[in-house]
């Protein structure tokens, strides 16, 4: 008799606030309430966003498969210097720009199969709310006007730094703005700002002006969320100043004010420096997906922890195309095998082995989500497996006429295996879009693109290699298959022809762990 599978193991979060994991509990039985900083839209995102949005997306997925029902709100900060700055270069309105780049970031989180968060509200749409918060913290004697500007004053909040544990003589003003001498600390922050000639701007008690850059997410989480809900997420590098700044914010105004759980995911490094558009060396989600399949994207950056810096490479996109692949084929080649046995009512159980199998990846999977979701590489394991069976499968075909059916037992057990590895790689959010044989293509194609090669070019070396090895030119057909090799792909040699796919370029293995 086969093993039942284990219960759904509690889930474990790592919260910045308490710099440990801790069990999650959410405060509405049932329910999450998650919220998210979204982007700045002036340009196009870089892998760095999506290194953010596929973490929390995977978040979002996993608790929505433990039965949650989730609220999940991603903003857009649709009013910022850089958003004036880059519309005033280019000639058109604020509204115009940031709208475009909405749209092209939306069309990149699509690509990467991020499902769309329950509500992605704008800065703009929600100035009264922002106005409102400002002026309640004023009462509450945190803030103080000059000149049509409003700060946030640090020194009312004894609070202030508990999550980052910065020292306040250490404390800088933060990045986006210049220090202002008016402050009564240098580190207060702007909540309200004054306009400036050629800028949008709001009325507002202080006079016209546009909002700062932290209020505009204590405003919009608690408008959508309440004062208190359980997560709230972004990259590392918004631990200080921004979600700092909110804490204080949302707590100088309704001291009730929590987050129950701070997530913050690492950067994607190139050369070991933070990817980021201000140090221009980025990047972007599109540069990236010209060349590799998005789902090849979205396993490059889930093959590290969330929490872990991910570095960027031409090699690690290479193996986790090449992973992608085999994802596909292996899946392929079982609905290949599978596809006359469909639709037939096969009675029999699925053999113990087999089962033990199911349900131990089962368990595996979900103890590794469940402690922080550590996403790993224990899916190609499981699949590795599975090529064997289906490798078996078919040399047992390839002895029997063609009429004839394989074992009911074996037949079931594949079918097992299908449905416990289809069902894993959708929860990750893997599951390509398209048919797998689409999918196959498509990353058929990325690869002859980097190789700098069509079908038609590799077709004419695949025949002049197989001249060549008719004609017992060993040398030369071995040359052209290392050249092959060398730019990602393989020659595979099988009894009615040789045939090709994408692969690491030779030379790469090494690196592949």
């Amino acid at each position: 008799m086969a093993e039942s599978a284990k219960p759904t193991p509690q889930l474990e979060l790592f919260n910045s606030m308490t710099k440990k994991k801790e069990l999650f509990e959410p405060l509405v039985e049932g329910k999450v309430r998650m919220y998210v900083c979204g982007v700045t839209p002036y340009d196009f995102s870089h892998i760095g966003h999506a290194r953010a949005y596929v973490a929390f997306d995977v978040l979002y997925r996993y608790l929505k498969f433990l039965g949650y029902e989730v609220e999940y709100v991603r903003n857009f900060t649709d009013i910022d210097d850089k958003i004036i700055k880059r519309a005033n270069e280019a000639g058109e309105t604020v509204t115009s720009l940031s709208s475009r780049f909405i749209n092209e970031f939306l069309l990149d989180m699509a690509q990467l199969q991020c499902l769309p968060p329950t509500c992605e509200p704008r800065v703009t749409d929600h100035i009264e709310h922002i106005i409102e918060l400002i002026t309640k913290i004023m009462e509450n004697g945190k803030a103080y006007a000059m000149e049509g500007d409003v700060y946030f004053s640090v020194d009312t909040f004894p609070e202030y730094l508990s999550l980052s544990g910065r020292k306040l003589d250490h404390n800088l003003a933060g990045s986006r703005v210049a220090v202002d001498t008016r402050k009564r600390n240098p580190a207060d922050f702007a909540l309200w700002k004054a306009a400036k000639e050629g800028e949008p701007f709001w009325d507002s008690p202080w006079g016209r002006g546009r909002p700062g850059w932290h209020i505009e997410c204590s405003a919009m989480s608690a408008h959508y969320l309440g004062h208190v809900f359980d997560i709230h997420g972004g990259g590392k590098d918004l631990i200080f100043p921004h979600h700092e700044n909110e804490l204080a914010q949302s707590r100088a105004a309704y001291p009730e004010s929590e987050v129950k759980c701070w997530m913050h995911n690492g950067f994607v490094n190139k050369d070991d420096q933070k990817m980021s558009k201000s140090d221009k060396n980025f990047f972007t989600i599109r540069d990236i997906i010209d060349l590799y399949h998005p789902m090849a994207l979205r396993f490059f950056l889930m093959r590290t922890h969330y929490r872990g810096d991910v570095n960027h490479s031409d090699k690690a996109l290479e193996i986790a195309s090449d992973r992608v692949y085999y994802i596909y084929q292996t899946l392929y080649d079982c609905e290949e095998v599978l596809s006359q046995y469909r639709g037939e009512n096969i009675s029999v159980p699925v053999p113990v082995e087999e089962q033990d199998m199911v349900n131990k990846h089962h368990s595996e999977f979900l103890e590794s989500m469940a402690d922080d979701l550590r996403t790993t590489d224990k899916l190609q394991q499981k699949l590795e497996q599975q090529k064997k069976k289906q490798q078996q499968q078919k040399q047992q075909k390839q002895k029997q006429q063609q009429a004839q059916k394989q074992p009911e037992e074996y037949i079931q057990a594949m079918f097992a295996l299908e449905t416990e590895i289809k069902n894993k790689i959708s929860i990750l959010g893997l599951m390509p879009p398209s048919s797998l044989a689409e999918a196959l293509k498509q990353l058929k194609d990325k690869a002859l693109k980097r190789a700098g090669l069509t079908e038609e070019l590799l077709q004419e070396q695949i025949e002049q290699r197989t001249a060549a090895r008719k004609n017992k030119q060993f040398d030369v057909s071995d040359q052209i298959r290392k050249q092959l090799g060398s730019k990602g792909i393989a020659l595979m040699d099988e009894p009615t022809g040789t045939v090709w796919r994408p692969c690491e370029p030779e030379g790469l293995s090494s690196l592949a762990n």
